[in-house]
């Protein structure tokens, strides 16, 4: 490979959704209650940027395929929740199901298969090259046999291993959200055909991914100090993303995009523009012929809609125009007055007028320069 770039083939690429994000919700308490995939859907309509064929709606993996990572006893145990409505406490200690993390809720085992459904579909469309954007998957933190961190499957590792399966042996694996992807390292750590890369924030549930972790080897982690801005994730994009992928040289991409480092989200404290996602979207495009890229984490109504929008617009060569058109500013405008400001302050007008933030530029912080220092020396 010279340089950073492939001579990749620029076959349209495909987004996966569906409506089962439109009317399930994990309830009205917790963070998951705000629409995120359904907004994405309406505002890639309202701009018309889902040329005809580009869309997709995802099937629903079956517990067959879900065992190529999760286990029968689990996935069961997954399956008897949403049929039944309850767990009892011994499957809510061995499975991690009915937690506050991990409610009950009517869809709780068809939403996430739904996701695990598009991501191993994903893998499948780009068997022979492509780019594929499925904004419901990300849930990095599923584990083999338990659910995590809001994550009942983890739809990466499948869709990791369905690449695997179709012959695509290199992937890299590139993670942005503000939570460590436990579950993906958990899942290769020590498999130098699976390059893994995370950014994330220090001192951050679920606690893991600090700076001398390497999983073996193929793991780069960078925990980054709150405050995390568009300056310090360039140098990381630049620093440690791209030549840890170009030095992998992978036939597959994965980017888990999450939405949950912007400076709007409550469950972090860093501060990305949405201009941070779409520079990692269009740097990493040409490394690989194939690329996957999903959601993630995210809980700001607004700024997740109008992040992964971007990201859409960004994969497909959409022009960001500087106000919205009015299809699209209501899109944002129906989101007001469902109780998803709870605890926040009043929602800027920008939220609803634009996609791209006004860039949120700030120091190269000397600990931020001394892990990626750390990491390229390694």
């Amino acid at each position: 490979m010279d340089g950073h770039e492939l001579n990749v083939p620029r076959a349209a690429p495909l987004f996966i959704g569906s409506d089962i994000y439109r009317r399930s919700s994990y309830g009205d308490w917790h963070p998951l209650r705000v629409p995120r995939v359904s907004t994405v859907i309406d505002l890639a309509r309202a701009m018309g940027w889902l040329a005809t064929g580009q869309y997709r709606s995802s099937p629903r993996a079956k517990p067959a395929a879900l065992a190529l990572w999760h286990t029968p006893d689990y996935v069961a145990a997954l399956q008897r929740a949403e049929a039944e409505g309850a767990v009892s406490p011994e499957v809510r200690d061995r499975h991690g199901l009915g937690t506050t993390a991990n409610p009950i809720f009517p869809e709780m085992f068809r939403r996430p298969a739904t996701s695990a459904g598009a991501a191993m579909l994903a893998a499948d469309l780009v068997r022979d090259g492509g780019v594929v954007y499925t904004p419901a998957g990300g849930t990095h933190h599923g584990l083999r046999d338990r659910a995590n961190g809001f994550c009942y499957l983890n739809d990466p590792v499948l869709c990791i291993l369905t690449l695997r399966r179709l012959g695509i042996g290199r992937v890299a694996y590139v993670d942005i959200d503000a939570h460590h992807c436990d579950g993906v390292e958990a899942a290769f750590a020590g498999d130098p055909s699976v390059l893994m890369v995370s950014v994330h924030e220090e001192r951050r549930w679920p606690f893991t991914g600090a700076l001398e972790d390497d999983g073996g080897g193929n793991c780069f982690n960078l925990p980054v100090p709150r405050g995390f801005n568009d300056t310090e994730m360039r140098a990381a994009l630049h620093e440690l993303i791209l030549p840890r992928v170009v030095a992998h040289r992978p036939e597959a991409i994965v980017l888990q995009c999450g939405a949950d480092a912007l400076d709007e989200d409550p469950l972090s404290r860093l501060a990305l523009s949405n201009n941070a996602h779409r520079e990692v979207v269009t740097a990493l495009r040409p490394l690989s012929p194939r690329m996957i890229v999903t959601g993630g984490g995210g809980y700001n109504a607004w700024s997740v809609g109008r992040c992964w929008a971007g990201v859409w617009a960004a994969l497909a060569g959409h022009e960001i125009p500087d106000r919205l058109p009015a299809p699209a500013e209501a899109v944002l405008r129906a989101l007001s007055g469902r109780g998803y400001e709870r605890g926040r302050a009043p929602v800027a007008e920008a939220l609803f007028t634009t996609l791209a933030d006004p860039p949120r530029e700030g120091p190269l912080r000397a600990e931020v320069r001394d892990r990626l220092r750390r990491l390229a020396a390694r």
